[in-house]
């Protein structure tokens, strides 16, 4: 049937209900005042995917290449988090972080990581020997960590909830159930197609214009960037990270968070084990390729997601280089056993009984077609178009710092 446009005619729209978007919709209302936004959502709700599925971590900064994007915007994102939190009542605990090498091997790992965290200005940052970690975690083994207090755990769904309340206070709008499925820029202004039937359901089209777009649509933002007349790569491969959790009468074993010094190679921080702000202990992700952009189990197969990533040159140099890797973090999918295993590394007391499955939740990983996986957040601009082509971890903890970034940016669209 013929489409039809919606009489309104918001200043801008930004795709995406997750914290991110929700973050610029926020952001550009406080700089404008009495700027439209509209946030259009193709689920029935805020924060269904990356956002309501992550660890729950609000990271300091002591990964990240000093001077990046990344490293600038997460040292500015937690301090803002950390205020809105405070000013939301939503819940914000400074339970700290572990980051342990197990042997000689992985010091020099260990040190480059506080070189990192220092020269990022991370705050109260130390190494810890095994007595002074075991102060910290006294079920823990290593030989040495870097004690990093200031890393934070949070109700990100809850962050997203206040920020909604304060977007719609604001005369801001929230479309749920609106899949984008055209972009055009016409006439001064970008025209969005929505498949007004839900997703997946395009027989019943409305149009809806707006003098700008913002794209912060995750999984899919690829996909909504090249709508936008976007450069074709890079493109979003999604990783699967599946969790585990502890038993109750176990979680003592665990008092904040605890991780591995990381495979420099990968974007991914390995198999660890994080307290959740309503006492619940986590054991993982690990990181397997999800054969749909939201397969949150090995059975959710979508044939035109896996279709995109099996037919993405990219997909392949990155697996010719990997598959051992690759054929190791399957293989822990499939075994509990060789799963706890890994963090029973850490946690020597830690048994494969101790723990049952929990949610999973599949991380947008922006690949090249080189396959080289995009570390760095990647903002992408044209015309009155601006789309997040990268923003994995840590976007949540990044948002508010994000957004102030992007809402930099904006007004010179509309």
């Amino acid at each position: 049937m013929d489409g039809h446009a919606d009489t309104a005619e918001p200043d801008v729209v930004v795709i995406g209900a997750g914290i991110l978007g929700l973050a610029t919709a926020r952001e550009l209302m406080m700089r404008r005042p009495g700027l439209t936004v509209t946030v259009l959502e193709k689920e029935d709700g805020p924060a269904r995917h990356q956002t309501g599925r992550n660890s729950g971590v609000v990271h300091a900064g002591l990964y990240y290449t000093p001077g990046s994007l990344k490293a600038r915007l997460c040292t500015e994102g937690r301090v803002l988090l950390h205020e809105f939190c405070e000013k939301h009542q939503v819940t914000y605990d400074e339970c700290g972080k572990l980051v342990v090498a197990l042997d000689e091997s992985e010091l020099p790992g260990l040190a480059e990581i506080h070189r990192r965290a220092v020269a990022n200005g991370v705050p109260d940052v130390e190494l810890r020997e095994g007595p002074a970690l075991r102060e910290v975690e006294p079920h823990v083994a290593g030989i040495e960590a870097v004690w990093s207090p200031r890393t934070a755990i949070v109700d990100f769904p809850g962050v997203c909830r206040a920020l909604l309340a304060e977007v719609e206070a604001d005369g801001g709008t929230l479309r749920t159930g609106a899949e984008v499925v055209g972009i055009a820029e016409r006439a001064g202004a970008v025209e969005l197609t929505l498949a007004a039937g839900g997703p997946g359901k395009d027989d019943d089209r409305a149009t809806l214009r707006a003098g700008a777009l913002v794209i912060c649509a995750g999984l899919h933002g690829d996909r909504l960037a090249r709508l936008a007349g976007g450069a074709d790569t890079p493109r979003i491969v999604p990783f699967r990270g599946e969790y585990y959790a502890l038993a109750p009468e176990q979680r003592h074993l665990v008092n904040g968070l605890v991780y591995p010094v990381p495979d420099p190679r990968y974007p991914f921080l390995g198999i660890h084990l994080t307290r959740h702000v309503d006492g619940e202990v986590l054991v993982g992700p690990n990181a397997v390729l999800a054969l749909a952009r939201e397969g949150y189990r090995w059975r959710d197969v979508k044939g035109k997601d896996l279709w995109a990533t099996l037919s993405y040159k990219g997909f392949w140099q990155l697996a010719k280089g990997n598959w051992r890797s690759g054929a190791e973090e399957m293989y822990r999918s499939m075994s509990r056993r060789a799963f706890v295993a890994e963090a029973q590394r850490y946690v020597p007391a830690l048994q494969a009984s101790h723990v049952t499955r929990a949610r999973a939740g599949v991380r947008a990983q922006a690949l090249g077609p080189d396959g080289a996986l995009v570390d760095d957040f990647v903002i992408e601009q044209s015309g009155r178009v601006l789309a997040v082509r990268n923003a994995p971890s840590p976007a949540a903890t990044s948002s508010l710092a994000i957004a102030a970034h992007v809402g930099g940016l904006v007004p010179a669209l509309a």
